[in-house]
């Protein structure tokens, strides 16, 4: 089955509590919008992080590749 946007959104919101969550992409190349409270005091590295745990081993296996801008609440109000 082809990985979508959908499935990636699906995937993310699984395994990480997000107040804004959004996916894009064209089937191989992923862009994601992804604003959690779980990143409060984490440096970018430690938020992707985060969010390759909430995705598993479908980064290594589906997921060509995903660019991820990674926001707390107040970073993404402000």
């Amino acid at each position: 089955m082809a990985t979508t946007p959908e499935l990636i959104y699906g995937y993310i919101k699984a395994g990480l509590e997000c107040t804004h969550l959004e996916v894009d992409g064209d089937g191989q190349h992923f862009q994601a919008v992804i604003v959690s409270p779980a990143f409060a005091g984490k440096r970018p590295i430690q938020r992707h992080q985060l969010v390759y745990a909430a995705l598993g081993d479908r980064m290594r296996e589906e997921i060509h590749a995903l660019s991820m801008k990674t926001l707390t609440p107040e970073e993404y109000q402000g």
